[in-house]
Parts: C-alpha cells; structure tokens; sequence
C-alpha cells in the first residue's frame, strides 16, 4: 500500500506565508484599483486574465528555490508530486482499484478537475476586479473577506463539521466586524476643494453595484475553499484524514526541522511508500496549472467582449499603468499562491478567517492614502476581527 503522510499546521513557514499573504492582498487590492480609477484604465476581464495567467510563475519559482537550496533532485520532486496526486485522485476508488493502477497518472481526471477549479476560482476573482471599480476598497474587501461565515456554513454541510461554539462565536465576531467597518468604519475625508470632492465621488460611481458584486463573489469563494479542501488538497487535519491517504512535507532547513519535530506524524510502514513533498508544493503545482489553463483558455471571451463593445482591448498606454499592473501580477501570485497552501494545512475556516486581517490593512492603508476617515466603528470592527482570529488561532494551536 502506498501512503502519503500529511502536514500538520505548517509551524514558522505557515506563519510566514500566512503575513505574505495579508499584505500582498491589501497590495493587490490597492494596485487594482488605482489602475482602474486613477490611471483610467478600466479594463476589468484583461487585467483579471494576465494577473490569473501570471500564477504560472508559482510552480517555477517555488521548483527553482528547492533545486537551489536543498538537495533535491528535479525528478525526486516531479515523482513525489505525480504519485501523491494519483493517489489523491483515485482516493475515492475502492482499495483494490487504488492498488491496481496507484502507478498511472490519471491524465484524464487531473484535466478535469483543473477546468473545474479554474472556473470556480476565476469567476469571483473576476467579480472581484469588476467590483473595485465601482465601490470602495475598504467596502470591497471587507464584504470579500466576509467569505469566512459563507465558508464556515459550507463546512459543516460539505466537511460535516459539527457546529462548535467557539468557532461558531469567532466567525460571528468577525462578520459583525465586517458589517461594522462597511457601514460605520469610515468616512470620505472632507476636502476644502470642490473639485477634490466630485474627484472622489468619480471614484466609486456605483457602490451598491460593487457590493453587491463582492457579495456574490464572496459567497462563492467560500464555496470554492471548502471544495478545494474536500476533494482537492492533500489530507492535512487529522481528523479529516483518517482512515484515508496521508502528505507529509520534508522541511527545507533543519531549523524547520525543529520547528515542527513535535508536530510529525508517526512514520509508516516499511512496507508502503512515502511520497514526501516540500511545504507548498502540491498547491503551488495546482495554482501554476489555473494559471495555465487560464492563459490558454480564458483568452477567447476577450475578442467576444471587444466585439460586442463590453470592453474594448487596449494595452496599457503608458509605463506608469504597466507597472502597476506587474505589481498586481507579482501581489497576485503571492496571494494566490500562499492562500492555497494555507487552505490546504489550516482548513477554510482558520484560513479565510485569518485574512479578515486584510480588511484592518486596507483600512490603515486608506487612511495613509487619504481616502477615508477614521470612525469609532472602524476601530471597533477591526478590534472585532482581530478577535476572532485569536480566539481561531488559540482553538487551533
């Protein structure tokens, strides 16, 4: 029999990936937006179609750092991955057909479920670029992040997950703190200029529209985390992974070795093989491959668009808007990247509702940008999301 042993949370690397993922959210959000609005260059579905083809970059980089830094071999690394996702694919087949073709690639299947996440992955981060245009970043990110309830309701459906009070009590204090930043968090800063004002309104035209966008968004990536979880990433929470398949990840330093000593799981069996994989690099793969499927297949709605006149191509005009963009694309990878690796060790509870954090960010953010004014209700919301992300922490660790 083949195993495969899982993670448990990640130790200092998870930590690490978990602040590079606030930060290059809030990044990513404040880039967007500044492109669409102060740059004029609004152009919603091309912007989502190179930041979402740039997550090729994920795999490479991670692939490349490994070969530089340890001493793993290319095929090593390629033969743990391809037999972990084979047995990860045909977890679902009784045990003699898992036996009897665990050493088959299962092209076919593997194909189908990167359509599958794609398209679930794609359309709220599409509905996510449309919205920055419309409504404020602090709305925008606040109403994104309220994924975290939408996430918890799909895990006890989909993960039958039982309904536990203290997680219940933190995912309610953080989505009380969202609806606390939206509607009483902040305020437009009064400027003595009239053409400052008219300015800001310009800004955000329609902000129902652009809430009302995210919202839809938000409640379909809290769908789509708790699939990932269920049917795609490796088994990495003890209890989920009982009686089935295990991931472990070989630490690329011995201070990380240390680090997470006493949270590794007993070794099996001399008689079954280990598919040991570096921490992050089964998601990476998955992300490299959306990227992938996205630059070969999402390109075709852009004539279609241009077409019909719902958004006409155009290159970026000029240097300044370039740039920006390739920060979006390096922020997005960043995010993407280390979001699914998180997902894949904390669960979309823990995950979703520790990115909640980007909404006290981008609140700070605005503020240093002149965009809002503080309120009580601001600091009130982020000391609430703050909260429930420390009671989550403490219950998990």
């Amino acid at each position: 029999m083949t195993r495969v042993l899982p993670p448990r949370l990640g130790g200092k690397t998870a930590l690490l990936t978990f602040v590079a993922v606030i930060f290059a959210f809030v990044g990513e959000t404040q880039l967007t937006q500044y492109v669409q609005t102060t740059l004029g260059y609004q152009h919603s579905f091309f912007l989502f179609y190179i930041v979402h083809s740039s997550f090729i970059l994920s795999f490479p980089l991670h692939l490349g750092y490994l070969l530089l830094t340890t001493h793993h071999s290319f095929h090593t690394l390629l033969s743990g991955l391809s037999g972990a996702i084979t047995i990860q694919l045909t977890l679902r087949k009784s045990e003699e057909s898992r036996t009897a073709h665990s050493s088959h690639f299962p092209l076919s299947r593997f194909l189908v479920m990167v359509l599958i996440m794609t398209a679930f992955y794609s359309t709220p981060a599409l509905l996510w670029f449309i919205a920055v245009v419309y409504a404020p970043v602090t709305d925008v990110t606040a109403i994104w992040n309220a994924n975290a309830f939408f996430a918890y309701l799909f895990s006890i459906k989909l993960l039958n997950l039982k309904w536990g009070l203290t997680r219940m009590c933190a995912v309610f204090l953080a989505t009380a703190g969202v609806i606390t930043i939206v509607y009483a968090g902040s305020t437009p800063t009064i400027r003595s200029s009239a053409m400052t004002r008219d300015v800001i309104v310009a800004r955000t035209p329609a902000p129902f529209i652009g809430d009302l966008l995210t919202l839809v968004a938000s409640v379909l990536y809290g769908l789509y985390q708790v699939l990932y979880k269920k049917y795609v990433a490796l088994p990495s929470d003890p209890g989920l992974a009982a009686g089935s398949v295990h991931y472990t990840h070989i630490p690329a330093s011995a201070e990380q070795a240390v680090d997470e000593e006493t949270l590794s799981p007993p070794l099996p069996p001399s008689d079954e093989i280990a598919y040991s994989l570096p921490f992050g690099l089964h998601p990476n793969f998955l992300t490299t491959c959306i990227g992938v499927c996205t630059l070969f297949v999402l390109w075709i709605p852009l004539p279609i668009l241009h077409y019909y006149g719902i958004e006409e191509f155009a290159l970026p005009s000029n240097m300044a808007t370039v740039a920006a963009i390739a920060g979006i694309c390096a922020t997005g990878v960043i995010f993407n990247a280390g979001f699914m690796v998180l997902l894949g060790v904390w669960g979309p509870i823990v995950t979703s509702v520790g990115n909640l954090l980007t909404i006290v960010l981008t609140l700070i953010s605005d503020l240093m940008l002149g965009s809002v004014g503080l309120t009580a209700g601001g600091l009130l919301g982020a000391g609430m999301i703050v909260g429930a992300f420390t009671v989550l922490a403490y219950d998990m660790f």
